[in-house]
C-alpha cells in the first residue's frame, strides 16, 4: 500500500474511531447531541443502540488499522466497502449528510487503494 493510501485509510478509521467515541460515550452528553441533533430526551432513550453503533464503528477502526499495519490491500479493500456500503444505507435511512461524512471519504481512499496501490 503506498504511502498516500495508508494516510487516507488511516483518516477514514480515524473518523470511525471519532464515531465510536461519540456514540458510546458522549451521546448523552451536549457534544453527542449537539453532533446527532437529539434532545436529551431522544439521546437517553437511545443511548444502548447508540453504544452498539459505537462499537461496530470500532470494528470498522479496527480492520482498517489492521489493513495498514499488515499492508493487507484485501483486507483494506473489505473493511472500506463496508464503511461505503453503511454510509450509503445511513443516508438512506437517517440522513444524507452521512453519505459525504463516511462514504465519500471511504469511496476516495478505496480509489487511491486500487489506482495508486
Amino acid at each position: 500500500m503506498s504511502l498516500i493510501t495508508q494516510a487516507l485509510t488511516a483518516l477514514v478509521a480515524l473518523a470511525h474511531l471519532y464515531f465510536l467515541v461519540l456514540e458510546m460515550f458522549l451521546w448523552t452528553r451536549p457534544l453527542g447531541m449537539k453532533v446527532f441533533r437529539l434532545t436529551r430526551e431522544k439521546a437517553e432513550s437511545t443511548k444502548v443502540l447508540a453504544a452498539n453503533q459505537g462499537l461496530y464503528n470500532g470494528f470498522l477502526a479496527a480492520g482498517l488499522v489492521w489493513s495498514i499495519i499488515g499492508e493487507r490491500r484485501d483486507v483494506a479493500t473489505f473493511f472500506l466497502a463496508c464503511v461505503v456500503v453503511a454510509g450509503l444505507y445511513g443516508a438512506a435511512t437517517v440522513n444524507k449528510r452521512i453519505l459525504i461524512v463516511q462514504s465519500v471519504p471511504a469511496l476516495i481512499a478505496l480509489v487511491a487503494l486500487w489506482s495508486v496501490g
